[in-house]
C-alpha cells in the first residue's frame, strides 16, 4: 500500500505514506480521515495526481496501528476508528504533518499544501497555525472548535467546508467558528445545506454527491490559485 517511507521530525523513527503524481509537482499532504490510509483516501491522492499534482498521504495511525485501514460503512469498524481518534495526540498528527511537508520540499515540491477530512480536517487547520503549507484545506474538521484560540497564527490561505447538518459539528460550534474566523483575511469558510459530516468521502453511504463535488470543485480552484 505504501511506497514512500518518511522520516519523523527527530530522525528517530519513520512512517509510511502513500503518493502519487510526479515529485517534482506543487505537492498537496492529504490527511486522513479517522479511517486510516483507506482507499478512499488513496483514491484522493490519485485524482489530485491525475490533475498534475504530487499527492501524499501520511500514515498517521501508525504509532498505534500501522497501515490502517477501516471502513467508515461497517459499524465495528467505525466504532474502531473512534477508539483509535479518542487516544491519538493531534500535537504528534501536526509534527508528522510537518514532517511530509519537509519530505515533499526536499524531494523537489515548489510548493505544498494540505488537505484534510474529518480528524484531518482539523489537523490541515493545525498545520494552517503551525506549519509553513502555504494553503490548506480542511473538510469538516471537528477539532477546530477546540482549537480556535490558534488562529490568530494563520498567514496563509485557508479553505474550510462544513455541512449544515453535521450532528458532530452542529450549529453552535460552527457560529462559534465563524464568528473566530470570518475576520481572518486568510480564511475562506463555505456551508452546504442539507448534507452531513463526511459528506466528500471519496465512497461510501456517506457521500452526497452534489455537495461533493461542489466543495471538490471550490478546492481544485483554491489549489491552482495558492499553490501554483
Amino acid at each position: 500500500m505504501f511506497n514512500l517511507s518518511i522520516p519523523t521530525l527527530d530522525g528517530k523513527d519513520s512512517f509510511g505514506a502513500y503518493a502519487a503524481g510526479p515529485e517534482n509537482a506543487p505537492a498537496i499532504i492529504v490527511i486522513q480521515e479517522i479511517f486510516g490510509t483507506n482507499p478512499g483516501i488513496r483514491a484522493k491522492c490519485d485524482a489530485l495526481a491525475a490533475e498534475g499534482w504530487r499527492a501524499i498521504a501520511p500514515d498517521l495511525f501508525w504509532r498505534q496501528v500501522r497501515g490502517l485501514e477501516l471502513d467508515p460503512d461497517v459499524p465495528e469498524q467505525f466504532q474502531q476508528a473512534l477508539d483509535l481518534m479518542n487516544k491519538y495526540s493531534l500535537d504528534e498528527g501536526v509534527r508528522d504533518i510537518e514532517a511530509a511537508i519537509r519530505f515533499a520540499r526536499a524531494h523537489g515540491a515548489p510548493k505544498v499544501g494540505v488537505v484534510g477530512y474529518c480528524m484531518g480536517g482539523g489537523l490541515a487547520f493545525l498545520a494552517a497555525t503551525r506549519t509553513d503549507s502555504d494553503a490548506s484545506v480542511g473538510y469538516y474538521g471537528g477539532p477546530i472548535p477546540g482549537k480556535l484560540g490558534e488562529a490568530n497564527a494563520i498567514a496563509k490561505p485557508v479553505l474550510l467546508h462544513f455541512g449544515e447538518n453535521d450532528h458532530f459539528i452542529d450549529a453552535e460550534k460552527r457560529a462559534q467558528i465563524h464568528a473566530a474566523l470570518d475576520p481572518n483575511p486568510h480564511v475562506t469558510i463555505y456551508d452546504y445545506p442539507g448534507v452531513d459530516h463526511g459528506f466528500a468521502t471519496q465512497f461510501g453511504k456517506r457521500r452526497d454527491e452534489a455537495a461533493a463535488r461542489l466543495a471538490d470543485a471550490r478546492t481544485a480552484a483554491f489549489f491552482a490559485e495558492h499553490l501554483k
